[in-house]
């Protein structure tokens, strides 16, 4: 399995007609959000398949990472690359260090990665509600993004391991990063039930603080206005980089899971 390669969906021409999520037979798509092709396992696509980019009736999926010369067969679309800046959200996804490096030059315009990454999708409410309210806004900021030059790419990650969680530097659940960077500027958190139910620990998740006030779910014109500031704002180039070091929350959290999910009779029975 490829964690460079995974499909791409422009919003603007795609006409859910839901046949990538049926057809797709390693769950790159989340089903639940059919026929709407939300791509929630980037990790799982296999490598060079054009599956459904094949079987797609308008040509609105390419796939990142692509060095074939395929392009889609009903349609056109420009070719999709991992942007060329400081800490490549390609990096972290593959679990690699940061190395700033500005010698090659771009191949596109420009690009609006979008990663939405967090602990649970199946029990914890935060989560689960910051990622409905995220679909939403990238599906509605999609068209004019692409309208302005830039290459969409949504992805999603769900850190269910400690390992995971080193793998993306993670520091709170959920977290919202556009081209590498998290869309809010500190982190804020706060007592979270479903993800101590979860681990069996008291564990504390993200909270968004926006016009005075702290939600446990952040409003779709908070979502909307920061990846857009993200995005159009003079930001930084410098690389932000450094040792991560896991906060202890998150690994409470972990080892608290693991020691749930064990064998209550000493794995003699398993």
């Amino acid at each position: 399995m490829a964690k460079t390669w995974y499909p791409v969906i422009d919003y603007s021409i795609c006409t859910e007609c839901g046949i990538c999520v049926s057809r797709c037979p390693h769950s790159v798509y989340d089903t639940a959000k059919a026929p709407t092709p939300v791509v929630t396992r980037p990790d799982a696509c296999v490598d060079h398949c054009h599956g459904c980019g094949n079987r797609c009736p308008v040509g609105a999926i390419t796939y990142v990472g692509d060095d074939t010369g395929w392009s889609p067969p009903n349609g056109s679309h420009k070719e999709v690359r991992p942007v060329n800046s400081c800490c490549d959200p390609n990096q972290y996804s593959k679990g690699e260090s940061c190395e700033c490096s500005l010698d090659e030059p771009n191949n596109f315009l420009k690009s609006a990665v979008i990663d939405y990454l967090c602990l649970d999708l199946e029990t914890c409410d935060r989560c689960i509600g910051t990622d409905q309210v995220l679909d939403e806004v990238v599906m509605t900021l999609t068209p004019t993004l692409l309208m302005a030059g830039y290459n969409v790419e949504y992805s999603k990650f769900i850190l269910s391991t400690e390992e995971d969680a080193r793998k993306h530097s993670f520091i709170s659940s959920p977290t919202i990063r556009v081209n590498g960077k998290d869309i809010c500027l500190s982190v804020a958190e706060n007592d979270c039930g479903c993800c101590s139910d979860i681990s069996g620990t008291d564990v504390t998740c993200r909270v968004f603080e926006y016009k005075g006030k702290t939600f446990d779910v952040p409003p779709k014109e908070m979502l909307a206005e920061a990846i857009l500031s993200a995005l159009f704002r003079d930001i930084d180039s410098g690389c932000s980089c450094g040792d991560y070091e896991m906060p202890k929350n998150l690994t409470d959290f972990f080892k608290g899971k693991r020691s749930k999910s064990a064998c209550s009779c000493g794995e003699n029975c398993c």
